[in-house]
């Protein structure tokens, strides 16, 4: 009997804990384990997996949401919880991969498959690791139906050659220093040249941006009204919204730093250019 077993913590934004679970998904199948992740709401992502996603296949994997105990015994160890959870760990898991470890590992060519094997595990993670078929995104993630109907709300007014422009502002100084809105501009000018049809759906956490794309492509733009945001369900809803609309785009120009526009490319399969002063 396999005893593989491995508790995952997604951690970090929407992307970041779409290419978790999914790296661990793939893991814990190569090794012919099982996989429980529980589901912890917190700045970065505030909102149950439920509202936002429909429920996971269960022959693929349990997920819930965090209870109180969570808190205590399989949070991410860390000042704010005065890292007590790592106390329970120790005595439960045989071994354990927090977040900040996980890249170092990456680049010594850790062997995930045996660390894992035969053992119960705890990894804590928001980011992607092994090698694996990008089908599995749309197998796992399934946006709930409020979301979907916005999507093809979208796509609705999508001309036969729509591209998608992520351009990402607030609250990432990468994006703002070295993806300026000049680039993507640029970008639509020269599409444009090319495919007389164009229309762009511009996914952005800045209505100035909006403002500067709709002055130079004026009704090209679809854009969602809403700002997206971390902090609620339905702020949530609309980055996924925008996530998805993008992946079905013929082309994405994405902002440097940002896992957003890489996460609607591995989705549909659309073609992704980063565009940054530094390329």
């Amino acid at each position: 009997m396999n005893k593989t077993r491995l508790m995952l913590i997604p951690a970090g934004g929407l992307a970041n804990r779409m290419r978790a679970v999914v790296s661990a998904y793939n893991l814990c199948r190569a090794v012919g384990g099982k996989m429980q992740v529980v589901w912890f709401r917190d700045w970065a992502l505030n909102a149950p997996f439920h509202d936002i996603f429909r429920p996971v296949d269960s022959s693929l994997f349990d997920l819930r949401e965090a209870r109180g105990l969570d808190f205590l015994v399989n949070d991410r160890p860390r000042r704010r919880n005065f890292w007590i959870p790592k106390a329970f760990q120790k005595v439960v898991f045989d071994a354990r991969i927090y977040e900040q470890f996980v890249t170092p590992l990456k680049q010594t060519d850790f062997d995930f498959e045996a660390w894992l094997r035969g053992r119960r595990c705890y990894m804590s993670c928001y980011q992607e690791f092994g090698t694996f078929d990008n089908a599995l995104y749309k197998k796992i993630f399934r946006p709930v139906d409020e979301v979907m109907e916005r999507v093809e709300t979208f796509r609705e007014s999508f001309s036969g050659y729509t591209i998608g422009m992520h351009i990402r502002r607030t609250d990432n100084a990468e994006s703002i220093e070295n993806s300026p809105t000049s680039l993507f501009i640029e970008a639509g000018r020269r599409e444009l040249e090319a495919h007389p049809d164009l229309r762009i759906f511009l996914a952005t956490d800045s209505e100035e941006v909006k403002r500067q794309m709709r002055d130079v492509f004026a009704d090209r733009i679809i854009t969602p009204s809403d700002a997206a945001g971390r902090g609620s369900t339905e702020g949530i809803r609309g980055g996924l919204t925008d996530m998805w609309t993008l992946s079905f785009t013929h082309r994405i120009y994405g902002s440097a730093g940002s896992s957003f526009s890489t996460m609607a490319s591995a989705i549909g399969g659309s073609e992704l250019i980063v565009l940054s002063v530094r390329a």
